[in-house]
């Protein structure tokens, strides 16, 4: 198929294959060596690049990783690289990356400056603190990074004097974006309106974050049955407390919907422990399902929410099935090769529901999990109602904790309660030594993760001391 965006001020039209990586075009065919190779595996943010999505008649830019990006999905969309922000004159950005010493051997820079510039793209507040969010994708090996957090502060204070209504206007004649940004939603339009060819057949992707890792040479090769841009499988509605989330809502997508924001009240500080915030720009919910993974961030933090997953056959026939029964052993899933999951449902949490998200990993932040777990109850009269509880890490499957939720149902929430879930707990999981930990050490974890879901929740209700 061809595959048309625009690439900093230049339109790109390439009948290159959908599975080529980002990187390896804006390296080796628009010849872009600013961009750079690092890991490959979305880790780094060396390859970080501005991505704008036609909204209306504006601009939203986010950053992704480009190396974990297929060319397909970035139809009709405009694709900035640090030479698309580079002008006559350094940008107010790159001058306080110099003004602080920033920068080192320079291999990470470009990718420093791309995420900070979306800092000032974007709606978040003008705190330090959102501007070295803005950068947490990005690794350097050189600085210690204090010379770049001071950087960001300053850039974060530039960001407060912004005419937020006028927000590109603003930044163009402030000088820190080229004047060409005007002309892109203008430009944009036209691609738009040219619609990508559909395809059903090929191998099925959304946002790349783990299948353009695990299988880059494979996806390559291959034909595409390309789901990101698929707007029918995008949004998040509600009836009646009934909450369906898109199968391609991507993490930020959900951790800036008012919506969740309302019944989640930490919502923030859960989904701040997934990922960085390029990958969070991509990956989607359903793909965070489907990769099956044991440790799955997403699929721990819904199953305690007792979700439904909704398939579609390439017949258009619909079935649903409980995301508790949708993992039946390791990597192995209650849906065909021709299946898609189409959406996701819940009940959100209401006032009288109490939930939390736990993770421990070995850095705090950015990491897989080592264990991770969620749980969602009621309390009436004291007693436990409604109980679901999950945990990852402990078993081939992200797991439903069904003996131990059934256990603590109608219970008394005290020392002994919690006490006697855990054996139950503990019969029900099966963890296996690896890179992450031991055995034992997943089973002590799980137990101290466990024991926080009431701590946070009920603090007056337990002693984590006797605990």
């Amino acid at each position: 198929m061809m595959i048309s965006f625009i690439l900093n001020e230049k339109l790109v039209t390439t009948h290159k294959p959908d599975g080529t990586t980002l990187l390896d075009f804006i390296r080796y065919e628009a010849d872009l060596k600013g961009t750079k190779i690092g890991c490959r595996e979305g880790d780094c943010g060396a390859c970080t690049v501005l991505e704008g999505k036609l909204m209306g008649s504006k601009v939203r830019y986010q950053t992704i990783v480009s190396c974990l990006t297929p060319l397909g999905n970035i139809h009709g969309k405009h694709i900035v690289t640090v030479e698309g922000l580079n002008m006559e004159q350094l940008s107010p950005v790159q001058e306080a990356l110099v003004e602080h010493n920033g920068t080192q051997c320079g291999f990470c820079t470009p990718g420093f400056v791309v995420s900070l510039t979306s800092f000032l793209l974007s709606e978040n507040g003008s705190s330090v603190k959102n501007a070295i969010a803005a950068i947490d994708g990005n690794i350097c090996r050189c600085t210690g990074y204090k010379s770049i957090e001071r950087a960001a502060g300053q850039i974060a204070e530039l960001k407060s004097k912004i005419d937020k209504g006028k927000k590109i206007n603003s930044l163009i004649e402030e000088g820190y974006l080229p004047s060409y940004f005007k002309t892109i939603p203008k430009r944009l339009e036209k691609i738009v309106s040219e619609k990508i060819e559909d395809s059903n057949q090929g191998h099925i992707i959304g946002g790349g974050t783990d299948l353009m890792v695990q299988k880059p040479d494979e996806i390559l090769g291959q034909k595409l049955n390309l789901l990101s841009n698929d707007e029918k499988l995008s949004g998040i509605k509600v009836e009646d407390g009934y909450c369906m989330l898109g199968a391609e809502t991507s993490v930020t997508e959900l951790l800036e919907s008012a919506i969740l924001q309302k019944h989640f009240h930490k919502l923030n500080d859960h989904f701040k422990l997934i990922s960085s915030t390029p990958i969070r720009n991509m990956g989607t919910i359903a793909g965070n399902f489907v990769n099956a993974s044991p440790i799955g961030d997403l699929s721990i933090f819904f199953l305690a929410l007792k979700a439904d997953i909704y398939l579609k056959g390439i017949s258009e026939n619909k079935r649903k099935v409980a995301l508790k029964d949708f993992f039946l052993d390791y990597k192995k899933l209650s849906k065909s090769e021709t299946e898609i999951i189409e959406q996701i449902g819940f009940y959100l949490p209401d006032e009288h529901t109490f939930f939390n998200f736990e993770k421990v990993s070995k850095r705090q932040y950015l990491d897989i999990a080592s264990v991770n777990s969620a749980i969602s109850f009621k309390l009436r009269d004291g007693k436990l109602k409604n109980v679901h509880l999950s945990a990852g890490g402990v078993s081939p499957v992200p797991l439903y904790l069904k003996s131990t939720s059934e256990y603590l149902t109608g219970k008394q929430i005290n020392n002994d309660t919690i006490s006697s879930a855990n054996e139950i707990l503990q019969a029900e999981i099966s963890p296996i030594s690896d890179i992450r930990g031991t055995k034992e050490y997943k089973r002590l974890l799980l137990r101290q993760l466990f024991f926080a879901h009431f701590y946070v929740l009920l603090p007056n209700k337990i002693s984590i001391g006797k605990l």
